[in-house]
C-alpha cells in the first residue's frame, strides 16, 4: 500500500473511532442516568475521555503528515508520539477513576441491576472489540503510533465493558435469586479492570517516551540494514549504523567506507544505491543519511 493510501486509511480509522466514542458516550451516560447504573455511568465518563483522546490522535495525525519545512527539517512525525503520550495519560487517569469508583462502591448500598444497562454494556463490548481489531490492524499496517495507541485505548474499553457486563449481570442474578453479595461483583470487576487499564497506560507511555528520547530501533532491524548495505560491492566497511523512529517513519544514519580512489560522482552513485536498497526493503523508512569515508588496502 502506498504512503498516500496509508495516510487515508489512518485518517478514516481515527474518524470512525472518534464518531464511535461520541455515540457510545452519549448512549452510556443517558442509559446510566435513566436506570441509575453507577458502573455504566463510570464507563460512559471513561468514554468521554476517549473522545478527547481520539480528537488528539486525529489532530496529531494530520500534523504528522505535513511535509518537512524550514523549522522542522525532519518532518512532523513526532506529533503522533505526543498524542500517544496524551492517550497514555488519559488512560492512567481513567484507571485511577475506575479504581476509585470501584472501591467507593464497596462502602455503599449496591445498585440494582437493569436489563437495559446490561444490553448497553454488551453492545459496547462488541463494538469496542470490533474497533480494536480494525484500528490495530490499520495502525500496524501504516506504522501509525497515534492509531496504535487509539487501538489500545479501545482495548482498555473492552476490559471496562467486560467489567460492566459482569457487574450488571451479577447484580441481576443477585436480585432475581435474592443473593445480596453478588451485587458487589460490579465493583470487584471494576477494580480488576483498573489494573489492566493502568498496565496499558504504562505500556503506551513508555513506548512514547522511548521515541521522544531518541531510542534506537530494534537490533534485528539494524542487522537487516547492515545485511542490505553489505550487498553493495563497493562498501568495504560499515563504520556506524544508527536508526530511530520519528513517529510513523524511521530515520537512518549511516557511515560506510568505500575505496578512496573513487570519484565524487562514483561515491554519489554508491550513496544512491544504499539509500534505494533500504527504502525498497523497508517501507517505514523515510530518510537515509549517508556519510562516505575513504578506505585503502592497508586499512585495518
Amino acid at each position: 500500500m502506498s504512503k498516500s493510501n496509508n495516510s487515508n486509511a489512518s485518517i478514516i480509522a481515527i474518524w470512525i473511532s472518534l464518531i464511535s466514542n461520541v455515540v457510545l458516550t452519549i448512549v452510556k451516560i443517558s442509559v446510566g442516568f435513566l436506570v441509575k447504573s453507577p458502573v455504566l455511568l463510570a464507563d460512559g465518563f471513561n468514554n468521554a475521555g476517549d473522545v478527547i483522546a481520539s480528537a488528539a490522535a486525529l489532530i496529531s495525525m494530520r500534523i504528522s503528515k505535513r511535509p518537512a519545512d524550514e523549522d522542522h527539517p525532519y518532518g512532523h512525525g513526532k506529533a503522533e508520539v505526543i498524542s500517544s503520550a496524551i492517550i497514555s495519560i488519559i488512560l492512567g487517569i481513567a484507571a485511577i477513576y475506575i479504581a476509585y469508583e470501584a472501591i467507593s462502591a464497596f462502602f455503599e448500598e449496591p445498585a440494582k441491576g437493569s436489563f437495559l444497562a446490561l444490553l448497553t454494556a454488551f453492545v459496547s463490548l462488541i463494538w469496542k472489540q470490533a474497533l480494536y481489531m480494525y484500528t490495530i490492524r490499520i495502525g500496524k499496517m501504516t506504522n501509525s503510533k497515534g492509531l496504535i495507541a487509539t487501538a489500545y485505548d479501545h482495548l482498555a474499553d473492552v476490559y471496562a465493558s467486560i467489567a460492566a457486563v459482569l457487574g450488571i449481570g451479577l447484580s441481576l442474578i443477585g436480585d432475581i435469586y435474592g443473593i445480596h453479595i453478588l451485587s458487589y461483583g460490579d465493583p470487584l470487576a471494576g477494580l480488576i479492570v483498573s489494573i489492566f487499564v493502568f498496565k496499558l497506560a504504562y505500556k503506551i507511555g513508555k513506548e512514547s517516551l522511548d521515541i521522544l528520547m531518541e531510542k534506537t530501533v530494534a537490533q534485528e532491524i539494524l542487522n537487516d540494514f547492515g545485511i542490505l548495505i553489505k550487498t553493495i560491492p563497493e562498501v568495504k566497511r560499515i563504520d556506524r549504523l544508527r536508526a530511530r523512529e520519528h513517529g510513523h517513519y524511521v530515520l537512518v544514519d549511516i557511515r560506510v567506507s568505500v575505496p578512496g580512489e573513487l570519484t565524487v560522482q562514483e561515491g554519489h552513485d554508491i550513496s544512491r544505491k544504499i539509500k534505494k536498497i533500504i527504502l525498497d526493503n523497508h517501507l517505514d523508512v523515510d530518510e537515509v543519511l549517508i556519510h562516505l569515508n575513504p578506505w585503502y588496502e592497508n586499512d585495518l
